[in-house]
């Protein structure tokens, strides 16, 4: 995990509200890595001290020169960052998919199958099919 962490995250098992300073170049990959799968908005403070808040939806680390790109919070035109110009990594925007989980998708949808199945049972009941 990136060194410094400076800020708790705002939920258990959510990286909302937490800033990592990327000292080196592992602790910056990971923390790019980390703002790649968050589902929220992040906040990229560059090493000249500008802030760029935006969705990162892709990193490469094996370009030349290494880079992220954000579509830019408010506009649908992405953004190239080069990795060199990052100095620390916010995850400052909500992360819409905080509490939820695959399982509790799969019980969500069983029960709303199972009241269809019920609600099918009831109509052909009512339609002296059963």
């Amino acid at each position: 995990m990136p060194s410094d962490t400076k800020t708790a995250p705002a939920a258990p098992g959510s990286l909302e509200g937490s800033v990592f300073e990327c000292r080196n170049e592992q602790d910056l990959q990971s923390a790019i890595n980390q703002a790649f799968e968050y589902r929220g908005d992040i906040t990229l403070e560059l090493t000249n001290g500008e802030k760029v808040e935006g969705y990162l939806f892709n990193r490469d680390f094996t370009g030349r020169p290494p880079r992220v790109q954000l579509f830019i919070k408010g506009s649908n035109e992405p953004k190239i960052v080069p990795c060199a110009d990052i100095h620390s990594v916010a995850f400052s925007g909500a992360d819409p998919a905080n509490g939820k989980s695959w399982r509790d998708w799969v019980a969500k949808k069983a029960s709303e199958r199972q009241a269809e199945a019920e609600r099918l049972r009831l109509e052909s009941i009512q339609r002296g099919e059963l």
